[in-house]
């Protein structure tokens, strides 16, 4: 038996939205992938003669327009997120978004809004890929009080990403198109969020050391608005405790890593260059070990065909709904309240 159509229209055709979205559907069969665009006519015509698109949109409206379009992956930067988003649902498509979700609280809540306004699409946030692999295992290994109780909690995304200061300035440091996450935090702060309950306050400090930089196409400097070092303490639902470190000028730092301390056990997860490694200690261990995760235990990738089958009604989301988007966008947002007021902030939010 055929699968059912879906076509898709592409809104912002990036990085991620090459190496990943474009190959994914298109190992899909019964997937077409009917048109583009981009920030300028001539990207998006420079990614149709790449990619085999047959079609380039003038604007991302025309993309939603479009009677053909069943649905669409979006793949701005995150200040289009919101309105494109809840344009899409509200013209009856199918959403795919780029992570990370918006640039707030705010609009995160919108686009939960929309969504739920239109129970019959889908609307899936594109996931952390980190530790999507590794995830199945730790949900095993869980199930049967590997850990214990949970007491600790550290969460590690500290690198030199940005201390060359000469460089222009990236957009992921300029506030107006990201948002309020910084650096890596909503990332890894979703992945966390797979293995452990839920943080219920923060309090946090951010600064800038390098405020300025040069800006692509101009003279002279522009100030930074997005920090690129924040520390965080956190309490989580049980009474575990966690400790943030994210920096983006830190020279030699210790890369991505996440640690679970529980009554019975350790786990770390650690990202390297090449691979993500996992290790575990027990009492009698002299030495934590790495874990070779059985193939019968591996996830993987599988967002664009997650994607499909939902549209197709043959399964749901489970990485990422926009429910959980919710809450790492009130995560981020409640870390740069407490900054700004140097005060412990509540989770969830009360006010957006």
């Amino acid at each position: 038996m055929s699968e059912k159509p879906v076509k898709v229209g592409l809104i912002g055709a990036g990085v991620n939205t090459k190496l990943r979205h474009i190959p994914g559907f298109r190992a899909i069969s019964g997937v077409e992938l009917v048109g583009v665009v981009n920030r300028s006519p001539e990207s998006g015509q420079r990614v149709a003669l790449e990619c085999g698109i047959p079609k380039v949109y003038p604007s991302w409206q025309a993309v939603i327009e479009d009677p053909q379009v069943d649905a669409v992956c979006i793949g701005t930067w995150p200040d289009m997120h919101c309105e494109i988003t809840c344009a899409a649902l509200n013209a009856g498509k199918h959403v795919l978004v780029e992570a990370r979700m918006a640039r707030n609280a705010t609009e995160a809540h919108q686009m939960m809004a929309a969504s739920l306004a239109h129970p019959g699409l889908v609307a899936q946030i594109v996931p952390s890929p980190f530790g999507l692999v590794q995830d199945p295992f730790f949900k095993s290994i869980e199930a049967h009080a590997f850990l214990g109780k949970l007491r600790e909690v550290v969460v590690i995304g500290a690198d030199d990403t940005y201390w060359d200061y000469t460089k222009f300035l990236h957009w992921r440091l300029d506030a107006k198109i990201s948002g309020l996450n910084v650096l890596t935090l909503g990332i890894l702060h979703e992945t966390v969020s797979r293995w452990i309950p839920a943080t219920t306050r923060v309090f946090a400090q951010t600064t800038c050391f390098e405020p300025q930089r040069p800006l692509a196409n101009s003279q002279g400097l522009v100030d930074v608005t997005v920090p690129d070092s924040v520390q965080i303490l956190t309490q989580i639902d049980g009474g575990a405790r966690g400790i943030y470190h994210f920096s983006g000028v830190a020279l030699y730092g210790p890369g991505k890593q996440i640690h679970l301390y529980g009554s019975r056990g350790t786990l770390k997860y650690i990202v390297t260059p090449t691979e993500e490694l996992l290790y575990t200690g027990r009492p009698r261990d002299t030495e934590l070990k790495r874990v070779e995760i059985p193939e019968s235990q591996r996830g993987s990738w599988r967002v664009e065909a997650e994607f499909i089958a939902a549209v197709r009604g043959q399964d749901k989301i489970h990485y990422t709904d926009f429910a959980t988007g919710v809450r790492y966008m009130e995560f981020t947002e409640a870390v740069a309240r407490s900054a700004a007021l140097n005060l412990p902030v509540d989770l969830p939010l009360k006010n957006f």
